[in-house]
């Protein structure tokens, strides 16, 4: 059985469309309010934990949250102020300082981006205003 070079694996090869290649789109700062939901002890118990959006992008988001608790890698995230329900979220990271960055299993449209923005406490969205239209 030959050997591998040290530090390659079959593994390194593969790639994901959704997480290697995608586009990667610029976070924008904001503070909002928001919600995670997941599953524990398989489908038995649903929990939720708060947490706050420290910033946002159509394609994911960093989140504060206390991470010293279990994470689980997928759940929901909610954004009640904005009316934004239950958008599938991965895992990418998990920072010591209370942060982590997740991934959307959609994107987010535009809409309710601009709407995460017209609820955020954030200084720099103070003069966002909101299309009535299109809530």
């Amino acid at each position: 059985m030959a050997m591998m070079a040290s530090g390659t694996n079959y593994l390194q090869k593969e790639e994901s469309f959704m997480y290697d290649r995608e586009k990667r789109f610029p976070m924008e700062e904001t503070r909002n309010q928001a919600r995670i939901e997941y599953t524990e002890k398989g489908v038995l118990h649903m929990a939720s934990r708060r947490c706050e959006v420290l910033a946002i992008s159509l394609s994911g988001a960093v989140l504060g949250i206390v991470t010293q608790f279990h994470i689980p890698p997928q759940f929901c995230l909610e954004i009640p102020e904005a009316r934004i329900a239950k958008v599938g979220c991965v895992v990418m990271r998990i920072n010591t300082n209370n942060t982590i960055e997740v991934r959307f299993l959609r994107m987010m449209a535009e809409r309710e981006l601009n709407r995460v923005f017209v609820f955020s406490t954030h200084p720099a969205h103070r003069d966002r205003v909101m299309d009535l239209r299109s809530w």
